[in-house]
């Protein structure tokens, strides 16, 4: 392992002969320096913003879909999946796409888990259980079922290039005896509220990526824990922001940033790159919420002249989803197909579909224009971009 000592936690050596990493309870000192304050009070202020404006926006549950999606997408391609949004949105419509089932059902399970967690946060704190419960409905069915999915680990991980070993890896979790103690020292943290919402959240997630307490999805439970916490904590109404687009668009950053935490007592920097990451992904959502909104309301009006209120109904659909086949509109409108394929006939007389695939049967259809806002790489703020 690359760490010999360090001040945010200790080196020890395993019965095996290898060294592994025992990150300190949670919180550590933490130098209120100007620059931290002032990242602080800006990652504040605009994810306030957010959660105001989001919340105002005539339809956030239904724009909250394709966020959700996009999130698992990036998340999950940080962990090596290589499905796009467009690829999951038209998968969702009912389309067949050429891409692995795996990485389908891997994004997929990443959406059902987030959807399961908001849900159980009803009635049960964000907990150890909560997050072994989220764990199963991620790792359900897929590449990683094999590794126990909503069980802790009992064998030793470790993190490095492929091939690596116990012994060559660059970094090594604690090994299983000093798990337990980790994690209950983690859980009574996730429920101290002393500092503020989003320092605890920063703190919150690079314990548990250290921690790394399941054979496999660390990552992934990992930043759905940010979103939760987001939620628990009131920060947000509804979940509107996720910082994996971040967290990949400055992938070298982000796993140095953690690394480095570990191995010289860093936090000042991983707090600040944190922080960043929450102030730009905050403009970066609400940019992409209020611009779909408005090609949305501009449709509508187009198309709301005739007697029939179907084409505003599609219209409304790409909030959720921009792909269609008439098939999925008449069935989700519980209309006639005859009348749904009218509907979507005047979208593409106003030129707000178009026909992306070849089919003379089985046509698919997208509101490219949105697919585009959704797909756009998320803009990094240059303090933050890789060196």
């Amino acid at each position: 392992m690359d760490i010999q000592q360090s001040l945010s936690g200790k080196v020890i050596k395993s019965p095996k002969g290898y060294n592994a990493y025992v990150p300190n309870p949670l919180p550590p000192a933490i130098e209120w320096t100007n620059q931290l304050v002032s990242t602080l009070s800006r990652a504040d202020y605009l994810l306030g913003k957010l959660a105001r404006e989001g919340s105002k926006l005539p339809n956030p549950h239904l724009l909250m879909r394709p966020f959700i999606t996009r999130e698992a997408v990036l998340s999950s391609k940080i962990e090596g999946t290589h499905a796009t949004i467009g690829e999951i949105l038209a998968h969702n419509a009912g389309v067949s796409v050429n891409q692995n089932p795996d990485d389908l059902q891997e994004v997929q399970n990443y959406i059902t888990a987030l959807d399961f967690g908001l849900k159980r946060l009803d009635d049960l704190p964000l907990s150890l259980r909560l997050i072994k419960e989220i764990h199963e409905q991620l790792m359900q069915g897929v590449r990683g079922s094999h590794a126990t999915p909503g069980e802790f680990r009992k064998t030793q991980n470790w993190i490095g290039p492929p091939g690596c070993t116990l012994n060559t890896a660059k970094f090594v979790p604690p090994p299983t005896d000093n798990l337990a103690d980790c994690l209950g020292d983690l859980e009574k943290f996730l429920h101290d509220r002393q500092l503020p919402a989003l320092i605890h959240i920063a703190l919150c997630h690079y314990q548990f990526e250290t921690i790394h307490p399941f054979l496999d999805g660390n990552g992934r439970v990992g930043r759905l824990l940010i979103t939760l916490l987001l939620i628990e904590q009131k920060m947000l109404p509804s979940p509107l922001l996720y910082l994996s687009a971040f967290f990949e668009a400055t992938r070298d950053e982000y796993y140095r940033q953690l690394f480095n935490v570990s191995s010289n007592n860093t936090w000042q920097d991983w707090l600040i790159y944190f922080l960043n990451g929450v102030a730009v992904q905050s403009e970066d959502a609400l940019s992409r919420a209020e611009r779909i909104n408005n090609l949305l309301n501009k449709w509508k009006l187009q198309v709301a002249s005739g007697s029939s209120s179907v084409p505003v109904d599609i219209v409304d659909h790409f909030a959720v989803n921009p792909y269609l086949t008439i098939k999925k509109i008449a069935e989700e409108l519980e209309i006639a197909y005859s009348t749904a394929e009218r509907g979507v006939r005047k979208l593409l007389g106003e030129n707000i579909i178009s026909q992306v695939n070849d089919g003379k049967r089985d046509k698919v259809y997208c509101a490219t224009e949105i697919l585009s806002i959704l797909e756009e790489p998320a803009k990094i703020h240059a303090d933050v971009e890789e060196e």
